[in-house]
This record gives C-alpha cells, structure tokens and sequence, in this order.
C-alpha cells in the first residue's frame, strides 16, 4: 500500500515526533462534528475517523491487528491522530501569519513527484492505489499541502540561522580526534586452521617460495586471499595478536606463525609504517559547517513550535473524549491545559 506508507508515516510520526502542543480542555461548546476548535478553525470529525481509517489499513497491510478499543495502544493511535490534525490546523495559521502560501501548482509537482518515484510515472497505477487505499484525491492533496507547509515553515523559521567560522573551529578543536586517521600499513597474511600447515608454509617461504601464490592457493581468509594476501590495515583495528605483529616487523619480514581467533597468520608487511595524522580543518570545514547548520536549524525549529504551543494554550479546545492526556514538552515540562 504505497500511498499509505507515504502519507500515514508523515501524519502520525509529526505527532509523535512533536508532542507539544497545547492541550485545551474538553468542551461541550465544540460542535458535535468536530472533534477540536483550534482559533477559529473546526477540526471535522470526518478528518479523525479518516486518520483513524488510514491506520487500521496500514495494520492490516502490515498483518498486523489494530489495537482494541479502550487499549493503551488504541489511545494511543488516537491521541496521535487528534495531535496531527489540531498541529496541522495550527501550523496552517501561522504559516498564514509568516505569510507563507502553497499554491495548486506547487501540490501539482509534488504529487507529480511522488507518482514518479513511487509509481514509476504511471497515472493509471497512482489511481488504482487511491482505490484501493480508500483514499480520496482531496485527502491526498491536503496532505501534500500540509507536508509544503511544513517544509516551508522550516525555511522560514530558519532562513536567518548562521554558522560562523569561531563555531567551525571551535566544534573542530572539541571533537578532533573524530578527525584522526591512525598509522596504517599495507602488508600480506595467509591465514590457515592449524599450526601444522602454517609452520609447513613458513618453512616454504624460508626456502624462497612465492607468498603471493601460496596465499591464493591455501589462505582462508577471503577479503584478501585473490590479492595474493594483500591489504592495509590501520593500526587498532585488527584483532590484537595480529595488529602487533604487523606493526612491530620490519618491511619485508616474515613472521612465524601467529595465532588468532581466525586460525594461524603468516604476516609479510610491504610498506613502511604510515604515521598517524590528523585531517586538517580545511578539509573538513565544508561538513562541519552543514552539520552545526542543520543542528542550528532543528534547534530553531524546535523553539519555534514551542513558542507556537504557548501562542494557542487559550486558543485550542477539545470534543470531550479526545482531549490528548498530559503531555511533556521538549523542555521537559508537563503540559495539561
């Protein structure tokens, strides 16, 4: 049920992922029809039972059994649906307020968007989808247009948000050893189960035989075995026995067998020791900067919705029975309005 997995997620994991909305109290004042009042704006019940249907048909495509009702996990369901809507209905508002629209055409390429990355470009396909997930087009579309409304809330919310380059150097300096490369070295191994046949193998390579070709001939290990042995490990990262053997010998020696978990090593390094290095800011800064730049944003935002919970406490109102239990907000305090 693609179009399920499409809109259902965005619709219940926005609720969940930004439980903190203010909760108005239950009100017998709130039309019968509607299961809140949020400003001005009714949320119908319509909308819930439609939510609530599009969950039970992700259950049953999961094969799974949707929770019974007066469960802890049926609430559950429920609370998310009843948050989603009156945060879309509050979203839309302020979106509104910032002066941010989402035109037809704008809800025409997205839904142009999803056809082609879920239905391969097919309009007949998309349609059959609609059919058979009991979704209408207008349903469709307004969840569309409350995914650009977020996503341009976002933009809006964090268009001014900078990282400097103290902020740069100074993540940097905190987190360095994140950035450090340790010594390497390229060298060759066969690896055989016992000691008998690998002291019968150094005995060969003594005598001057060719590593590489006793390696692809008799080596379990299978990552390097075709390379007649080869590979570069850094240091730390092999299994103890090994990683000290391949770092103590000179180039070109050949060590006894070396015993690991894996069996027996014979260990030839070919290169010379790769000291240690820390990657230079420079190289670096491009990433650094974009990942404090989405950080700085998230954090934005999240103030932002908290400061919108706070705007509508007095403004949002509930359908006795589908006033959501207390909340925490992402402050960590108790909401219960």
């Amino acid at each position: 049920m693609k179009l399920l997995r499409i809109f259902l997620p965005f619709a219940l994991l926005l609720a969940l992922a930004l439980l903190v909305v203010g909760c108005g109290g239950g009100d017998d004042d709130v039309p019968s029809d509607a299961i809140a009042v949020v400003g001005d704006e009714e949320i119908p019940k319509r909308d819930y039972d439609a939510l609530v249907d599009q969950a039970k048909r992700s259950y049953r495509t999961s094969k799974k059994p949707f929770p019974k009702a007066g469960t802890p996990e049926h609430e559950s369901v429920k609370n998310q649906a009843v948050l989603y809507l009156v945060q879309r209905a509050q979203f839309e508002q302020k979106a509104e307020e910032l002066d941010v629209e989402v035109g037809d055409e704008e809800v025409d390429a997205r839904l142009k968007q999803i056809i082609q990355q879920y239905f391969g470009g097919n309009e007949q396909r998309y349609r059959q989808q609609l059919k058979q997930t009991g979704l209408t087009e207008e349903r469709v579309r307004d969840d569309v247009t409350a995914q650009l409304i977020q996503e341009k809330l976002f933009e809006k919310v964090t268009e001014d948000v900078e990282v400097t380059d103290e902020d740069i150097e100074a993540y940097y300096e905190k987190n360095k050893s994140q950035y450090g490369q340790p010594a390497s070295r390229d060298v060759r191994h066969i690896l055989v189960p016992t000691k008998r046949q690998a002291d019968r193998i150094h005995a060969q390579l003594q005598r001057g035989a060719d590593f590489a070709a006793l390696a692809k001939k008799f080596s379990k290990d299978p990552g390097s075995k075709n390379q007649g042995g080869k590979l570069t490990i850094a240091r730390g990262q092999t299994v103890p026995a090994f990683d000290r053997t391949a770092f103590r010998l000179k180039k070109g020696q050949v060590s006894p067998p070396v015993k690991t978990q894996y069996g027996f090593h014979i260990i030839e390094p070919l290169s010379a020791v790769k000291p240690a290095k820390t990657t230079p800011l420079k190289d670096v800064k491009a990433q650094i900067k974009q990942q404090l730049l989405q950080t700085k944003k998230n954090e934005a935002m999240t103030e932002w919705v908290e400061d919108t919970k706070k705007d509508f406490e007095g403004d949002t109102t509930y359908q006795v029975g589908f006033k959501p239990p207390a909340t925490k907000s992402t402050t960590g305090t108790t909401s219960d309005r």
